[in-house]
């Protein structure tokens, strides 16, 4: 299946997770924490990885600088929000309740997580509430 133009391979994905955690870094600095051992290829590698991520808008370079640095243009929520509104049209015919289902019912999430889910929910229906009386208004 062909990937869209705006879809970020594995690769890309370990590049960008870097920069979420680390923020702005070189190619240099982002080659020693994704190919600690060195080898030759790791620097061309990210290079390439990084021109890519740039092509599609997800990185933005910095050319102030003796070295360039990258930092990630979208956020990490973002790109979750992009993969799961992909999932939901391609498995569950644009609805949500099923992949929401499948995830709620997982052995492996906690109570405390559970419940950050309720308030999560709780929380929104208030603010929705707020919205529609502030129309009726």
């Amino acid at each position: 299946m062909a990937r869209t133009p705006q879809d970020v391979t594995d690769a890309e994905l370990s590049v960008l997770q870097i920069l979420w955690d680390s923020g702005p870094s070189t190619i240099r600095e982002l080659a020693d924490q994704l190919y600690p051992d060195g080898g030759t290829g790791g620097y061309a590698t990210v290079q390439k990885l990084l021109e890519r991520l740039e092509g599609k808008r997800f990185v933005v370079r910095d050319r102030s600088g003796g070295a360039h640095t990258f930092e990630a243009r979208v956020d990490r929520d973002e790109l979750i929000g992009r993969r799961l509104e992909d999932i939901v049209d391609k498995l569950c015919d644009g609805s949500f309740t099923p992949l929401l289902t499948q995830l709620v019912r997982r052995p492996n999430l906690s109570r405390d997580e559970r419940e950050a889910l309720r308030e999560l929910v709780d929380e929104l229906d208030r603010e929705r509430g707020r919205r529609n009386r502030k129309r009726r208004k």
